[in-house]
C-alpha cells in the first residue's frame, strides 16, 4: 500500500474526527482528517508549482508542528521525498542534506533557522529552489524565492487536482517515500531510504503489537515532542497516527527544556513514548516532589513502592492475584504520581532509542508504570521489538513483530551475537551508499545491527551493548560501557552522565558530570546543582551549591563518596579489567545544545572522548 493510499483509507474511515492540534494562545486549534487530508492535497500542489521533480526532497527544518505534518505529507501526495532535518544541525550539515537529498523546496520554522541556510554560499544549495517559512514575523533578507506559510499555501491552486491525481496514482508501493538522516556520528549522515510500503507496513504492524486502538473504537491521543526528523517519533506520531486515526497534539518547542510536563498535564494522553532521558527526568521530578512531602507521605511512597514491585513483578508472570491494600497504594500514591505527570489517562507506556536502565524501569514499575521498551532503528522503519501491556520482562525489548525475523549472527558461548533482522520493514538501502548498504544488508536480505544480544527461552530480546561502543583493553578484552555506567549512576545519585573510556588502555577511566538545573529557556544545563544531588550533599555534610563547588575546590566529601559507589561498582564487574581505575567529574553536564547529546538526548561518545580529549589524557598520564 502506498502513503496516499493509506491516508485515503484514513479519511474514508476517520474523516471527521480531530487529527492534528497545535496550541494557540490558551486554546487548542484542531484539523479533522479530511481537513488535515485537503491540507496536505493543497500543500503538494503547492510544491509541483514551486518545482518539486519527482524523487526530489522536501526539506523540512523546524520543531513538531501541524506546517511539518503537512509538509511531510504533501510531499510524499507530489511525488516528492519527505526530508527531516534535525533543528540542531549546523549549516554544513543542513547544507550536506540539501545537496545530498536532492532538496527543491525547504521548509524552516522561523528567521533563526533561515539565517542558519543563508550563511551557506549559494552555489553549495544547487537543487534548492524556494524556502518556506512557515512562522511569522518573516525577517528582513534578500531571498528572492521565499515564502510565508500562507502565500506558500496559495500557490497551489495554479495546479489542477487533475494532475496531483496522476502523480498519486502513478506511485508504487515499492518506491522511496521518506528519508531519514542517521545522526552522523562517523563522517557525513547517511540517507536511509525508506520505501512506502515500509511505512504502510510498519505502522499497521505497530498498531497491532502495541495493541491500540482505532478511533471508530477508541480514540488514542499522542502528544508530539521528540524530533519528527527521527524515525521512532514520526512513525508514532505521523504514519501510525494516520493508520489508527489517533489525535496528535503537538508539545511547545521548548517541550524537552521543561515544559513537556505542563502539555501532558493538560492534554492527558492515552500513549507516551519517551526516551530514558525523559524518563529519568520524570523520575528526578517524582523524587523532588517527594522529598518535600511530609514524613507520613514519605512513608505511604515507600510503602507503596515496595508493594507495586512486588505485584507487577507477579504480574510479569501471568499472575493476575491483586492484593486489597494494593488498591489502597493505588488510591493513595500510583494515581497521584500519574496525575503530577500528566499521565493518568494513558495505558501504555514506552521508551525507545536507547536502551533504559534497570534502576528506571524499576522504579517506574514499582510505581504501577510499566514501561516497555522498543527496539529497532532507521533501518528497519523504526521498530522491530516491543513490549507491551501483555508481553512484558523487565530489562527486554519485547518480542519480535508477527512477519518479522531475528537472528543472533555469531552467536558466543554466552548465547549473544549480532541482531540482525528480516522483514519488509527492512530499508531499501542507503541513498547513493552502495558500500554502506552492502555492508549493512547480506545477501540473503538480513539487516546487521551492529548490536548485540540474546534472547531467552521465551523470545524475549535483551540487548546487551553496540558492538562498535565496545571498548578493546590493551589485554584485548571485550568491554560493554552501558552495564558500568548504568551502575554507577544507580549506586552514586548525585551522577547525571557516566561515560567509560579506556579503548586499548591498561585500564578503564570514567567521564562523570553531576545532576544540576537546566535554564528553562535554553535547556543548558546550570552551575546549581539540582535538588537530589544538594540532598546527596546535605547527607555526607557538604555546604556545595553548585558544579563549581564540588569540581573546583575538590569537595573532600564528596569526593569520597563518588569513590566509595565506585569501589562497589568495581565488586559487581565481572572480571578485573573491567574495573574503573580514574575517573574525573567534568565542570558543565551534558546538553544537546553542547553536542554531547544527539537529537533524542543519546550519548555521542566520539563527540564526547573528542571534546574532552585533555581531561581523558590526564588520567592516563
Amino acid at each position: 500500500m502506498t502513503i496516499p493510499e493509506l491516508f485515503q483509507e484514513s479519511v474514508e474511515r476517520f474523516s471527521a474526527y480531530p487529527a492534528l492540534a497545535s496550541k494557540n494562545g490558551k486554546r487548542w486549534d484542531t484539523l479533522t482528517f479530511s481537513q488535515y487530508y485537503e491540507a496536505s492535497r493543497k500543500a503538494a500542489r503547492s510544491f509541483l508549482k514551486l518545482g518539486l521533480q519527482r524523487f526530489h526532497g522536501v526539506g523540512i527544518l523546524g520543531y513538531n508542528s501541524a506546517e511539518w505534518a503537512i509538509s511531510a505529507l504533501g510531499a510524499v501526495l507530489a511525488g516528492g521525498l519527505c526530508v527531516g532535518i534535525y533543528v540542531t544541525n549546523s549549516a554544513e550539515a543542513c547544507q550536506y542534506v540539501i545537496k545530498h537529498a536532492k532538496v527543491n523546496i525547504l521548509l524552516v520554522e522561523n528567521d533563526q533557522q533561515l539565517q542558519k541556510i543563508l550563511s551557506i554560499p549559494p552555489d553549495k544549495m544547487e537543487p534548492l529552489k524556494a524556502v518556506v517559512q512557515f512562522r511569522l514575523p518573516l525577517g528582513e533578507n534578500s531571498l528572492r524565492n521565499l515564502y510565508s506559510w500562507h502565500d506558500f499555501m496559495e500557490l497551489g491552486n495554479a495546479i489542477p487536482n487533475v494532475q496531483l491525481d496522476r502523480i498519486i496514482l502513478s506511485q508504487k508501493a515499492n518506491q522511496c517515500a521518506v528519508l531519514i538522516y542517521t545522526s552522523g556520528t562517523t563522517g557525513n549522515p547517511k540517507g536511509v531510504m525508506l520505501s512506502h510500503d515500509n511505512i504502510t507496513w510498519t505502522a499497521a504492524a505497530t498498531g497491532r503489537e502495541l495493541e491500540l486502538s482505532c478511533a471508530s473504537m477508541k480514540q488514542e491521543t499522542i502528544v508530539s515532542y521528540l524530533p519528527l526528523s527521527h524515525i521512532a517519533p514520526q512513525m508514532m506520531d505521523l504514519w501510525l497516527s494516520i493508520k489508527i486515526g489517533a489525535l496528535t497534539f503537538f508539545a511547545q518547542p521548548d517541550a524537552l527544556r521543561g515544559t513537556l510536563v505542563y502539555t501532558l498535564q493538560e492534554v492527558k494522553p492515552t500513549i507516551f513514548l519517551g526516551v530514558p532521558r525523559v524518563w529519568e527526568k520524570m523520575q528526578d521530578t517524582i523524587k523532588e516532589n517527594v522529598s518535600r512531602s511530609s514524613s507520613l507521605r514519605k512513608k505511604a511512597f515507600v510503602w507503596a513502592k515496595i508493594l507495586g514491585l512486588k505485584v507487577n513483578t507477579k504480574r510479569m508472570l501471568g499472575k493476575r492475584d491483586i492484593p486489597m491494600n494494593y488498591r489502597m497504594a493505588k488510591a493513595l500514591v500510583f494515581t497521584k504520581v500519574r496525575t503530577s505527570l500528566g499521565l493518568d489517562n494513558c495505558h501504555s507506556f514506552f521508551s525507545g532509542a536507547a536502551p533504559l536502565s534497570q534502576e528506571v524501569s524499576e522504579f517506574f514499575l514499582s510505581l504501577d508504570i510499566p514501561i516497555g521498551e522498543i527496539y529497532g532503528m532507521s533501518e528497519c522503519s523504526g521498530p522491530h521489538t516491543a513490549s507491551s501491556r501483555n508481553k512484558y520482562r523487565i530489562l527486554s525489548c519485547g518480542k519480535v513483530f508477527n512477519g518479522c525475523r531475528n537472528m543472533l549472527y555469531e552467536q558466543n558461548k554466552d548465547g549473544m551475537g549480532e541482531v540482525c533482522i528480516w522483514g519488509r520493514h527492512v530499508f531499501m538501502g542507503y541513498l547513493d551508499r552502495e558500500e554502506a548498504t552492502l555492508e549493512a544488508l547480506d545477501e540473503d536480505g538480513w539487516l546487521h545491527s551492529g548490536d548485540m544480544g540474546r534472547v531467552d527461552s521465551q523470545d524475549f530480546l535483551f540487548i546487551t551493548g553496540r558492538i562498535k561502543e565496545m571498548l578493546i583493553t590493551a589485554a584485548g578484552e571485550n568491554v560493554a560501557p552501558i552495564p558500568i555506567e548504568t551502575l554507577v549512576k544507580e549506586k552514586i545519585p548525585i551522577i547525571s552522565n557516566a561515560v567509560l573510556v579506556g579503548d586499548k588502555a591498561k585500564f578503564l577511566s570514567m567521564l562523570l558530570t553531576l545532576k544540576c538545573e537546566t535554564d528553562r529557556m535554553s535547556g543548558e544545563p546550570l552551575d546549581n546543582l539540582n535538588l537530589e544531588a544538594l540532598n546527596f550533599c546535605r547527607t555526607l555534610g557538604s555546604t556545595a551549591a553548585t558544579v563549581s563547588d564540588v569540581v573546583r575546590l575538590r569537595d573532600p566529601l564528596i569526593y569520597t563518596a563518588i569513590q566509595r559507589g565506585i569501589d562497589n561498582v568495581n565488586q559487581e564487574v565481572i572480571s578485573d579489567s573491567q574495573r574503573i581505575r580514574k575517573w574525573t567529574i567534568l565542570e558543565k553536564d551534558f546538553s544537546i545544545q553542547g553536542g554531547e547529546l544527539g537529537p533524542t538526548a543519546k550519548l555521542r561518545r566520539r563527540i564526547i572522548t573528542q571534546k574532552y580529549r585533555a581531561q581523558i589524557e590526564t588520567m592516563y598520564l
